[in-house]
């Protein structure tokens, strides 16, 4: 069943990514800092107004970014994008609007924590145009929000779907993470059970990684706290894989699930290799040719758009980089790494450079073979990064 839904939903993602763009507006500030998170962001809100207006700034720096092609998806994330006012919000998605020709339809997503919604910010936001939401709900369990920095509890976190629906959104996420320190296989199936009663259209699942520049990567190296063992966590994942798709929900990347047509465009654009633009300390920009990346540094990003310049790095990518960035995001989608695209594209013929892996990976039954597309299994998945390092060609 997931095979056939795998050759269903392709056609559906490549036509309606074709040929567009996308707009990652990177929101810089947190209430409090999340133990687990390796994000660019600042609890400290006295730059918070500064910085808006320097990414509106950014915003008409940057009209001619991406060449006139029409934007499919506008992304407000973080950091907290839901600790703007609405006041805020509303200014930059009207910057947009007159800076870049916006597709019919647009997909408008903005990430939320539980702690900042209430009905009256969420009518506010549909009203502005916004009609995707991705609420960062992490767990349903008081004890684990706790463990991990969270500043809402799980009644804030129900209350802020009913609220969603009440003020008219029909396309709403829930994050949702797995392998938490201490975690059990009970608490997952709770967590997921939980968020499943309140039928979201999709579902982001995230393993949780001990990142070092984080609380928990400090507790770790101080032998305070480990990560779980990696049987459960492949038992947790295989467990999300099965419910979900009981559920109805296509697994359609990795860590993503989603009911038939509400898959996340923006990210799906993103893992296709398509061109966006991303505004705001830390974001990124890729636009075919070249990845650029802006200041992860809030005052001194200010300062330069004050003088009317855009603090980024730019990287012109090579042949190698072009197509082990295509495996290492093809590899985890529904969609699969084509090789025959990597061959016409490239003159670069895996099928038998890495045959003998291949047919390894086959024989373990971590990946399989429909053409000359390369799909991994659910076994396969949980190995997706060095499986694709694998792969990867030098140069």
């Amino acid at each position: 069943m997931t095979h056939l839904y795998q050759h269903n939903l392709m056609p559906l993602i490549q036509a309606q990514t074709k040929n567009h763009a996308g707009i990652y507006l990177h929101i810089p500030f947190c209430k409090q800092a999340c133990y687990y998170c390796a994000f660019h962001f600042s609890t400290n809100l006295k730059l918070k107004s500064l910085v808006v207006e320097a990414m509106r700034k950014e915003i008409v720096l940057r009209q001619d970014y991406l060449k006139g092609m029409p934007i499919a998806s506008i992304y407000f994330g973080g950091g907290t994008p839901s600790l703007l006012t609405l006041e805020e919000i509303e200014r930059l998605l009207n910057q947009v609007v007159q800076s870049f020709p916006i597709a019919s339809e647009a997909e408008i997503t903005l990430e939320a924590n539980p702690d900042d919604l209430t009905l009256e910010k969420l009518q506010g936001l549909r009203h502005m145009g916004v009609n995707r939401l991705s609420i960062g709900i992490q767990s349903f369990n008081d004890q684990a929000l706790h463990y991990m920095n969270r500043a809402h509890t799980s009644a804030m976190a129900q209350n802020s779907i009913a609220w969603a629906r009440t003020a008219g959104f029909d396309n709403l996420n829930i994050d949702l993470i797995y392998a938490i320190p201490g975690m059990t296989m009970l608490d997952w199936h709770a967590d997921l059970t939980q968020a499943l009663l309140l039928a979201p259209e999709h579902i982001s699942a995230y393993c949780l990684t001990i990142k070092p520049k984080t609380v928990f990567g400090h507790w770790h190296a101080q032998g305070r706290i480990s990560e779980i063992d990696e049987s459960l966590t492949a038992e947790q994942f295989e467990r999300t894989v099965a419910i979900c798709s009981q559920q109805g929900y296509l697994h359609y990347e990795i860590s993503n699930f989603c009911k038939p047509e509400k898959y996340s465009r923006h990210n799906t654009n993103y893992w296709k290799s398509g061109p966006y633009i991303g505004i705001g300390p830390g974001a990124h920009a890729y636009n075919g040719l070249q990845r650029q990346w802006n200041i992860s540094h809030n005052a001194l990003y200010v300062k330069a758009i004050q003088n009317g310049q855009c603090p980024y790095t730019e990287e012109a990518l090579t042949i190698a980089n072009h197509v082990n960035e295509y495996i290492m995001t093809s590899i985890r989608t529904c969609w699969g790494c084509d090789f025959d695209w990597i061959y016409k594209q490239y003159a670069i013929d895996l099928m038998a450079t890495q045959k003998d892996y291949l047919e390894k990976m086959i024989l373990w039954k971590l990946a399989y073979l429909s053409g000359h597309t390369l799909y991994l299994t659910n076994s396969g998945k949980l190995l997706a990064d060095k499986i694709a390092s694998d792969l990867f060609i030098e140069g």
